[in-house]
């Protein structure tokens, strides 16, 4: 009996994880382009002109905040039943989304930040946690990716005291970061501010 070598079946697999990798970034674009196009039509456009600039000054979550909400909701309705990215398009929520939702959400959320004066990812996702009843375990997903992907500030390197912004991995140590019991991040010789 012939010595079985595995090269060519993990070649296969490789090439079957690459080819369904492709197929779901073919579906992030195409979700890229048609993001929150309801928002440039009516019922949406003409309360988001009166309402983003407000939005823009005030504080995710503050009770000036949820104030405005109240002034979209005709529009925010639609935009909900337009887009399936927002927790409130499914009647059980988060528990309705696919893959494809919650990466658009994220991004969606981070964007959205950008958008404040005093926007913060982490303080986003925080917030949405306890708003949309997210897991424990989900909610240190988005915190892990928004990490990775070097949106969350105030991290330095224990070892030389280096701030290292916008950086999963510490620069002078390669350290990941991670959240312990306390829920403070620090793994290594990383460790948030």
């Amino acid at each position: 009996m012939m010595e079985y070598d595995s090269k060519a079946d993990t070649l296969l697999h490789i090439k079957r994880v690459a080819q369904l990798l492709t197929e779901a970034s073919i579906e992030l674009i195409r979700r890229a382009n048609v993001h929150d196009d309801s928002k440039l039509e009516s019922p949406e456009k003409e309360l988001f002109d009166e309402f983003t600039p407000k939005l823009k000054d005030c504080t995710y979550g503050s009770d000036e905040y949820k104030g405005y909400l109240k002034g979209l909701k005709v529009a925010l309705d639609h935009h909900y039943a337009c887009n399936s990215h927002h927790p409130e398009h499914y009647k059980n929520g988060i528990n309705g989304f696919d893959l494809f939702d919650l990466i658009e959400m994220f991004f969606d959320w981070k964007a959205a930040t950008e958008r404040h004066a005093d926007g913060d990812i982490m303080k986003s996702i925080e917030i949405n946690k306890e708003r949309f009843g997210i897991s424990d375990q989900l909610a240190e997903i988005l915190n892990n990716t928004a990490i990775r992907l070097g949106y969350s500030k105030d991290y330095y390197c224990s070892k030389c005291g280096r701030q290292q912004e916008h950086s999963f991995s510490s620069e002078c140590c390669g350290a990941i970061a991670s959240k312990d019991k306390k829920g403070v991040y620090k793994v290594l010789n990383m460790k948030i501010k």
